[in-house]
């Protein structure tokens, strides 16, 4: 894949002219995906790409009718379906918004994530679920521990305190650019909070709560064996991110 460096130059912050592309990866959420879409467009969002994974069901049909440029990535992985649709986000892009595409990310709340990118307060605003307006059984317990997980170990490594990896966040397509993502699993958010991290980018969560999905099946949470290996797979990533990280900042020896 083309570097995503060599594809966009830098740009100038634009504040409220900023364009503003959301990426929305799916997979078999034909009920949700067409408000999720309507939502997005409706809040001004120039450009919503959304990342099908392959649905046997009508959602990639219903994200089109609703606005959305799809596309179809038939290859596994939240972090592939993210890379694949960074690829195809136009160059006249300033702001990346990132959203889940089964209804339970609140649109309502998307000003409140765009806001410290606009004004330049955060070069990184997470949307954190666990603050905020959560309805009942919204977010299962699994994600509340594995969120726990990850802020600890950003903070004992990096010394940064967040209490989510929520999929709702935000950045500057420069700034994303520039820290060479290549995570093709669910630790695409996790690296995404490393590199972030290592690389200065200051980041500021925002309460956004939680609604109980509209429509398909978690795919990574559900039940204790799952939620077990979601863990295991987390811890894994960050350790292998941590060395790769740490190779990454030496300067290289001749």
């Amino acid at each position: 894949m083309e570097p995503l460096a060599d594809r966009w130059p830098a740009r100038r912050a634009g504040g409220a002219n900023d364009r503003v592309a959301a990426i929305v990866p799916c997979l078999e959420e034909e009920t949700a995906i067409g408000p999720v879409v309507a939502a997005l467009l409706g809040h001004g969002i120039n450009e919503v790409i959304v990342v099908d994974g392959g649905s046997r069901d009508r959602t990639a049909e219903r994200a089109a009718a609703a606005g959305a440029r799809v596309i179809v990535e038939p290859r596994r992985g939240y972090g592939r379906a993210l890379l694949t649709g960074l690829a195809a986000v136009e160059r006249a892009a300033d702001i990346i918004l990132f959203m889940d595409g089964d209804g339970s990310d609140r649109p309502e709340m998307i000003p409140a994530v765009l806001a410290p990118i606009r004004s330049g307060a955060a070069g990184l605003v997470l949307g954190s679920r666990l603050q905020g307006e959560r309805e009942p059984g919204s977010l299962l317990w699994s994600r509340v521990i594995a969120g726990w997980l990850a802020g600890r170990l950003l903070r004992l490594v990096y010394g940064v305190r967040c209490t989510d990896m929520s999929p709702f966040r935000a950045i500057r397509l420069a700034a994303l650019t520039r820290l060479g993502m290549g995570e093709e699993s669910f630790g695409w958010n996790l690296e995404m909070q490393m590199r972030a991290a290592g690389a200065g980018l200051r980041m500021v969560e925002v309460p956004v709560g939680q609604r109980r999905r509209a429509g398909g099946v978690s795919k990574v949470s559900g039940n204790l064996a799952i939620s077990a290996k979601v863990a295991w797979v987390l811890a894994k990533t960050f350790l292998r991110l941590a060395r790769t990280l740490r190779r990454e900042a030496q300067p290289t020896r001749r």
